[in-house]
């Protein structure tokens, strides 16, 4: 039973809601769905990217806007009404890669207006906008940062489970480096990112989107006999992929059933080991065959000690830095620099969990934000020094997603937690996953170096 569920689904959870005066949160959309409604394409000055991503995708664009003067009547108090959409659209994608003067950004009011109160339950905005360090001239880099502002605030303001998301593209890039994003973007996959920003550039290897993008590839997953590592195996599971689900031994059992589940191989392994690098390698030689490589790692293995700073001695801070931090680059280390059976593919893809608390620190949780934000700081510094190879780096910082730990949390302050965010509530372990997945297709190899929120506009560090 989801979160939801359990607090509005029951008698008395909905007597205690409403004494609270909590109303109840959209339900989402999420999993490889696309929109019921039209996907509407607002072409701004200068556009087409959006088209030819949209055509790649197999996504014919629904009706524009209407006729500003035949469409538009006075309301009961005379006031003009904006102008709509012949049908509710599901999604809105804007092409604003063209967009270089301040007076441009008319067009983003006129395009947005209709569907603040008009998109679909679940409803997308998606802008596509240049990169600031591509265009020239102050004015235009302001206005790149100006779009920005508009994704952050039209994403506090879209109502039932609407999200908006902005990706500037990359010197170089078209439609083929786009297309896995923007489907991404379009299907519940991405139920629980919103109001974020991220970039793409051309990829150094080109693929095909694909709805099993990886069958017959193999993905190592850490801490993954329970909560958000569990789902992550079961997504890559159910898009094609062998999974190598690794946990502490302590956890065998739990990581055996995971593993079983799914038609994967279970790797009992402390990733703290000096050796955990080469023992990954060499389960993956030896169970899936010695011909088998690992396209994606998902560093997801984490700890807390959570403690004031007052009262934090040496081993609750050492240990949690080891876990979350250093024992990821000791296996990237031997995996980047060894080439063995087992070892990384010539194209990997390499994910780790960062966190809001990394974003924007958290009292009691130095140990971890240090850790966290050390996961964003070492995906920056791989992408470059990885440049030269098609290896891509990148990570996901959730905000509060609803497992057996956060169960735990009091429930007023829990509430509070799930409702500092634009879409009032918490999210599921899926997805987290589901960007992960995504930030690991092979048709995402211009997507690298960048760290994807997974909050629902989380407040904290916002």
């Amino acid at each position: 039973m989801s979160a939801l569920e359990m607090i509005y689904g029951t008698p008395a959870g909905k007597f205690i809601a409403k004494k609270m005066g909590l109303t109840e949160p959209p339900r989402l959309r999420r999993g490889r769905t696309m929109p019921t409604g039209p996907v509407v394409l607002g072409e701004l000055e200068g556009a087409g990217l959006g088209r030819e991503v949209l055509t790649l995708l197999g996504v014919t664009p629904g009706q524009p806007l209407l006729d500003l003067a035949e469409n538009r009547t006075p309301d009961q108090k005379g006031r003009q009404q904006p102008p709509r959409y012949q049908q509710k659209p599901g999604a809105l994608l804007i092409d604003a890669t063209g967009v270089r003067e301040i007076a441009q950004l008319e067009g983003f009011r006129q395009l947005l207006r209709p569907v603040m109160r008009g998109l679909e339950p679940s409803g997308r905005v998606i802008i596509l906008a240049t990169d600031a360090a591509e265009v020239e001239g102050l004015e235009a880099k302001a206005v790149a940062q100006g779009i920005d502002g508009i994704n952050r605030t039209v994403a506090k303001e879209l109502r039932g489970g609407a999200t908006s998301n902005l990706v500037f593209v990359e010197g170089g890039a078209g439609a083929a480096d786009l297309a896995s994003t923007v489907s991404f973007l379009l299907e519940g996959r991405s139920a629980f990112v919103s109001g974020q920003t991220w970039r793409v550039g051309p990829a150094k290897v080109a693929h095909e989107v694909s709805a099993r993008p990886f069958a017959g590839r193999v993905v190592v997953v850490t801490g993954a006999a329970r909560g958000i590592g569990a789902a992550i195996a079961r997504t890559f599971a159910r898009d094609g992929a062998e999974v190598v689900a690794v946990d502490i031994p302590q956890a065998g059992d739990a990581l055996a059933k995971v593993a079983n589940e799914i038609k994967g191989s279970a790797l009992q392994l402390d990733i703290t080991a000096a050796d955990a690098g080469e023992r990954i390698a060499g389960h993956i030689a030896q169970v899936h065959g010695a011909d088998k490589k690992i396209w994606a790692i998902v560093h997801n293995a984490g700890i807390t000690r959570d403690r004031m700073l007052a009262n934090l001695d040496e081993k609750l801070w050492g240990s949690v830095l080891d876990v979350n931090l250093a024992a990821e680059i000791r296996i990237n280390d031997f995996l980047l620099g060894n080439d063995v059976p087992g070892g990384f593919a010539d194209e990997a893809r390499i994910v780790g969990i960062a966190s809001t608390s990394g974003v924007a620190g958290n009292k009691g949780q130095t140990n971890y934000a240090a850790s966290k934000a050390g996961v964003m700081g070492l995906v920056w510094a791989m992408a470059d020094e990885l440049a030269d190879r098609p290896i891509t780096t990148n990570a996901v910082a959730p905000g509060f997603i609803e497992t057996e730990m956060t169960a735990a949390i009091p429930f007023v302050q829990r509430e509070i937690f799930r409702r500092t965010n634009s879409l009032s509530q918490g999210g599921n372990p899926v997805d987290v996953a589901e960007t992960l997945a995504y930030l690991c297709e092979p048709a995402s190899g211009g997507v690298d170096g960048q760290v994807i929120r997974v909050c629902g506009q989380n407040l904290v560090g916002a």
